[in-house]
C-alpha cells in the first residue's frame, strides 16, 4: 500500500493543502531554469564555454526526455490528461467556469509550448556549425547545408525561448497580483490550497524512485546518441 507525502498544515482561516507538484516535477522545473540558464549565458560568453553549452544542452535534452515520459507516467497533475484540454474548456476558464488544480487549461498551451520551444533548441544544437572553432556533436551526420540551416534556427529560436520565459514570469507575477495567488510557493514544497473533489498526487518513495530510474535511463540515451 502506498501513501502520498504528507500535505503542509492549514490553519483554521485557510483550506486544507494537499499534494500537487510531485517532487520529481518540482526538481525537473527548478533543474531545466538553472539548465537554460547556464546555456544562454554559456552561449553569450562563448569560448572556452561552449564546451559546457555543449553539455549544458545535452542535459536539457535528458530532462526533455524524461519529463515527456513523465507526462504519461508522473503524479496526477504531472499528466498530460490532466491539463491538456481543448477549446471547450478553454472557452470555460475564460469565462471563470472552470475550477481545478495544477495547470490551468490555458497555461497548457505556454507549458507545451516551452516544452516543444525547449526541445527543439536541444535537438537543433545537436546539429550545429559555427564554422569556426565548435560543432555540435551530431553535426558530422548531416550535409552542411543541413548544418547551416539548424544553426540559424538554433539562433533563431533563442527569440522565441525568450519572449516565453518573458510570458512565464509575466503569468505568476499577474497570478501573485491581481488574483493573490502564489504559484511559485507550490513548485517549491509541492502543496497548494484544496479544492472540493480535486484529489492529491501521489508523491511517495515509489514514485520517487521510479522517477530516478527514468531519469537515468533517459541521460542514459542522450549520453549513448551523442557518443555514437
Amino acid at each position: 500500500m502506498t501513501t502520498t507525502s504528507a500535505p503542509r498544515q492549514s490553519t483554521p482561516s485557510s483550506p486544507a493543502r494537499v499534494r500537487v507538484w510531485d517532487l520529481p516535477t518540482r526538481l525537473f522545473h527548478w533543474t531545466l531554469a538553472l539548465v537554460v540558464l547556464g546555456s544562454f549565458i554559456s552561449a553569450k560568453v562563448g569560448g572556452s564555454l561552449m564546451v559546457w553549452h555543449e553539455r549544458l544542452g545535452c542535459t536539457a535534452l535528458a530532462l526533455l526526455l524524461f519529463r515527456l515520459i513523465w507526462g504519461f507516467a508522473g503524479g496526477r497533475y504531472a499528466r498530460f490528461s490532466a491539463f491538456v484540454r481543448g477549446p471547450a474548456t478553454i472557452t470555460a476558464y475564460l469565462t471563470g467556469r472552470w475550477q481545478g488544480l495544477g495547470h490551468n487549461p490555458l497555461s497548457a498551451l505556454s507549458v507545451l509550448a516551452m516544452l516543444a520551444a525547449l526541445g527543439f533548441q536541444a535537438v537543433s544544437g545537436l546539429f550545429t556549425n559555427d564554422d569556426i572553432a565548435f560543432e555540435g556533436p551530431l553535426a558530422s551526420r548531416v550535409s552542411g547545408k543541413m548544418s547551416a540551416l539548424l544553426t540559424t534556427l538554433h539562433r533563431g529560436n533563442e527569440t522565441v525561448i525568450l519572449a516565453l520565459i518573458a510570458l512565464h514570469i509575466a503569468a505568476i507575477l499577474f497570478y501573485r497580483i491581481a488574483k493573490r495567488r502564489d504559484l511559485v510557493g507550490p513548485m517549491l514544497h509541492g502543496d497548494a490550497p484544496g479544492l472540493p473533489g480535486e484529489m492529491p498526487s501521489r508523491d511517495d518513495l515509489s514514485m520517487r524512485l521510479r522517477a530516478l530510474v527514468l531519469a537515468a535511463l533517459c541521460a542514459g540515451a542522450v549520453a549513448w546518441l551523442v557518443r555514437s
